[in-house]
């Protein structure tokens, strides 16, 4: 192998643990090196940082391990003559100026292809690190993209975008392995559960259900399951609260009958690429959603699941389903056909090579 067909990914994560580097690129690495293509990956976190970085507090455990972030950083750039490809997943580093990508790119003259699934060019703290907001520099997105040889973008809303800054953009969409890791399992529960997987920051968007769950829990028996890695602050109505993990990640999703996204129609909800809504309807479940972005796209309506604008689409749309057994297996198998045909690995693999040609 020439040194010159060498492919360096640079995340912010440690791999094998945010989902938009398993399920955008991390899961394609063996189509990779099947195709006779080098690559190496380098996180800007370390697993020790990970570990406590969406924790309350530490403080200087968490200062240490960006120092030591930007250190990696700073020590790979000597190294960069090794690589044809330079592919970066959001940024190289999560404060102050692109540096490396501009070393990278105009230093190095290597062919950097731009990665990002989010509206990450906007503002986007956690309150558990609102410290480092003040460090941001949401501008450095419009700047990576423009010095990018490619794009690769996930939703047309972000495509949009980054066509603004770059004429070579890709459309490649966040996708499910539907032969290894995403199988369906009967879900052998006699009570009725209704499911959410998702993060600490988009637990807001669940107060939307509250109303239609207390509703509901006056007439059905059911379990509201969510899966995460905060608990909320106030529980929902017969909340059951699994803590997300790898390992257990698929056995938790196949527990649901039915499962919902919801989202608040903003700039930056627009961006995002139905993730949770793929996960489900690859495990055949039937999903409701919020019509916000690609949502509008991944759901059809009365096929695969069903659009929820109001409380009353969720409680009726839920109630629906509920009832309905034999409606719920017909829309999730839907469900995943499509996800096989339009949003899966192997769907997907031929268009996510062409980037590195």
């Amino acid at each position: 192998m020439s040194r010159s067909k060498r492919i360096l990914f640079i995340t912010p994560y440690p791999k094998d643990t945010a989902g938009s580097q398993r399920f955008r690129f991390e899961q394609y690495l063996n189509f990779l090196s099947n195709e006779g293509l080098a690559y190496e990956t380098q996180s800007f976190i370390d697993d020790s940082t990970w570990s406590i970085l969406y924790k309350e507090g530490r403080l200087f455990q968490k200062f240490w391990g960006i120092i030591k972030g930007f250190v990696r950083r700073i020590w790979l750039l000597a190294r960069l003559h090794r690589f044809e490809f330079v592919f970066v997943h959001r940024e190289a580093t999560p404060l102050g100026f692109p540096l490396f990508e501009w070393v990278a790119s105009k230093v190095w003259r290597k062919k950097m292809i731009y990665d990002f699934d989010d509206a990450v060019w906007l503002p986007n703290t956690t309150s558990e690190n609102q410290l480092i907001a003040w460090f941001k520099y949401p501008e450095k997105v419009k700047k990576i993209i423009s010095w990018s040889s490619k794009v690769s973008a996930g939703n047309q809303y972000l495509i949009d975008f980054a066509s603004r800054f770059n004429q070579e953009v890709c459309y490649n969409p966040t996708t499910i392995d539907t032969k290894n890791r995403h199988l369906p399992q009967n879900n052998e529960s006699d009570e009725l559960i209704i499911g959410w997987t998702g993060t600490h920051s988009t637990l807001k968007y669940l107060e939307v259900l509250r109303k239609p769950l207390e509703r509901l829990s006056e007439k059905f028996q059911f379990e509201f399951v969510v899966i995460a890695d905060k608990v909320p602050e106030r529980p929902y109505p017969n909340q059951n609260f699994l803590e997300w993990n790898k390992e257990s990640e698929i056995t938790d999703l196949n527990q649901i009958d039915i499962g919902v996204m919801p989202l608040e129609d903003d700039k930056w909800s627009r961006g995002k690429c139905g993730f949770k809504a793929l996960q489900f309807m690859a495990l055949e479940k039937p999903v409701l959603v919020s019509p916000v972005g690609v949502n509008q796209e991944i759901v059809e309506p009365e096929v695969n699941g069903y659009h929820c604008e109001t409380t009353e689409d969720w409680e009726t749309n839920l109630r629906l389903l509920m009832e309905n057994k034999t409606l719920r297996k017909q829309l999730g198998q839907t469900g995943r056909k499509k996800v096989i045909e339009e949003f899966s690995v192997e769907s997907n693999a031929k268009n996510f090579l062409q980037l590195f040609k």
